[in-house]
């Protein structure tokens, strides 16, 4: 197919339509992903889904675009298929004037509008397993690792690094619309400036942002400066605009840095830091729903759960879609014994970000209820995480399906060592197992039948063993099936 920016010819497995789908599929789990939609103050996204827009009328491609300002501090802005864009509020904190604005989304648009994640695709480059789960954490989620389905592949999407030549379009084409749009095309060259001394600065929430997908060079710097010269600069920079667009934001920065290490004091196990930065993210912002959130991921780390949902409550007062407030809810519920209410708040986390954590919390309510083959698809679907939900969640399914299906999980086969029959058997559980009985029919070459139960009192994980069976000479053949087992410890 032919790029519709480049007019070049190239791979086209994914379709327009195709792409179209993947960003609308997408869009809303990696936005739950990534913080969520900033929602404090809706005149911020109004006014830079304004911007975006006017960009994007200039783009050869006509897309369905939508934009988005994330509540994530980390800096950075992310472009799916089909030209569904988003933009972090911590990146936002770092511009300064909307012309800036307008080169950082008009890039993204070009990133769309070029199809640079279709074609990451096609190459099959989207980062897989680990690196994935280490590129969302490094990207400002809390819940690295632990989302799925859409979750996991809308990450991939946005995570993805771009080559030199994609950035290079990016920054070509992107600064071409935004001078069509009337803005200042050397906003673009005082942004790579800008972007290139703080790599060299070696800010860790730029590294982990829009640094790992957008890595900034002289070279970049170059090639701008070089675009605007042939172009012409001058244009609206629109610094009273931006400034004003972003003024509530700006005045509530310290209430953030306040909140993003109190996180960090909680994964570091420090709750009564946790607790004392929660507070004052609050004293400064009260209607911030983040806020009561992030105390409420306090509390329930504390085992306090009637706060935990009292903070949660007033998260939700503030905003019911992002879908950590009724999963962090459903799990306090579940911990103080309210097993239906903690179910209705997970399914609605689940809706919103399926996560190992909810699934594995309704695979115990349903377990608890008494209905095995949901709790079954709960605990499979949490097991696809590396994370400790999906190790728990393995768990707990092996020790549910083993008794029902122990053939599943062991291995045997009648073989003959040195002329004699022998019982092997392979444990590929993944887990110690105790009281295994096996059933054995033995054929033997004068016609005769036997059947016979041999048992092991324990098989540690991926272990064999050898069990001697009768030598009543020559055997013609011989079937055995495990029967019985239970995970040990």
């Amino acid at each position: 197919m032919v790029n519709p920016v480049t007019g070049e010819r190239e791979l086209g497995w994914v379709t327009p339509s195709q792409e179209i789908a993947l960003g609308e599929q997408h869009y809303s789990p990696s936005q739950q992903m990534q913080g969520g939609a900033y929602r404090t103050d809706p005149d911020l996204t109004r006014y830079v889904d304004g911007v975006g827009r006017r960009i994007a009328a200039k783009s050869s491609v006509k897309l369905p675009y939508e934009f988005v300002v994330l509540n994530n501090s980390v800096p950075n802005a992310w472009a799916l298929p089909g030209g569904k864009i988003a933009i972090n509020r911590g990146l936002l904190l770092e511009l300064g004037n909307e012309a800036e604005l307008a080169a950082v989304l008009g890039h993204e648009v070009v990133h769309a509008a070029a199809r640079h994640g279709a074609q990451a695709m096609e190459r099959g480059l989207l980062l897989q397993g680990a690196m994935l789960a280490a590129a969302i954490g490094a990207s400002g989620s809390d819940y690295a690792g632990l989302a799925l389905g859409a979750g996991q592949v809308g990450a991939a999407l946005i995570t993805t690094k771009y080559g030199r030549d994609a950035e290079r379009e990016a920054d070509f084409y992107g600064t071409r619309w935004m001078k069509l749009a009337g803005y200042d095309p050397a906003a673009a060259v005082t942004l790579q400036e800008t972007f290139v001394r703080l790599s060299k600065s070696r800010r860790s929430d730029w590294l982990s942002g829009l640094f790992s997908s957008h890595p900034p060079s002289e070279e970049r710097v170059a090639n701008n400066r070089a675009l605007v010269a042939e172009i012409g600069a001058g244009g609206d920079l629109g610094e009273s605009r931006f400034r004003s667009a972003t003024a509530q934001l700006r005045a509530a920065k310290p209430a953030y840095d306040a909140m993003d290490a109190g996180r960090k004091a909680l994964a570091d196990g420090d709750l009564a830091s946790a607790e004392r930065k929660a507070q004052a993210a609050l004293d400064m912002e009260p209607n911030e729903a983040r806020f009561h959130g992030f105390r409420g991921d306090v509390r329930l780390q504390q085992k306090k759960y009637a706060d935990a949902i009292t903070n949660y409550d007033r998260a939700m007062a503030r905003d019911d879609s992002y879908f950590a407030y009724p999963l962090g809810r459903g799990l306090a519920r579940l911990q103080s014994g309210e097993r239906n209410a903690a179910k209705v708040d997970l399914e609605r986390s689940v809706a919103l970000l399926p996560t190992a954590p909810a699934y594995e919390a309704l695979g115990r309510i349903a377990e608890g209820n008494g209905d095995l083959e949901r709790a079954l698809a709960y605990y499979e679907a949490a097991g696809k995480s590396d994370g400790a939900e999906g190790l728990a969640a393995r768990s707990r399914y092996l020790a549910l399906d083993l008794p029902r299906n122990p053939d599943r999980y062991l291995q045997t086969r009648v073989v003959a060592v040195e002329g004699k029959p022998r019982l092997q058997v392979v444990n590929a559980a993944g887990a110690n197992l105790t009281d295994v009985r096996i059933a054995v029919r033995l054929e033997w070459a004068d016609g005769r039948i036997e059947d016979l139960t041999r048992r092991l009192s324990a098989l540690p994980a991926g272990q064999s063993a050898l069990i001697n069976l009768p030598d009543r000479g020559a055997l013609r053949s011989g079937q055995s099936q495990a029967v019985e087992a239970k995970v040990g410890q």
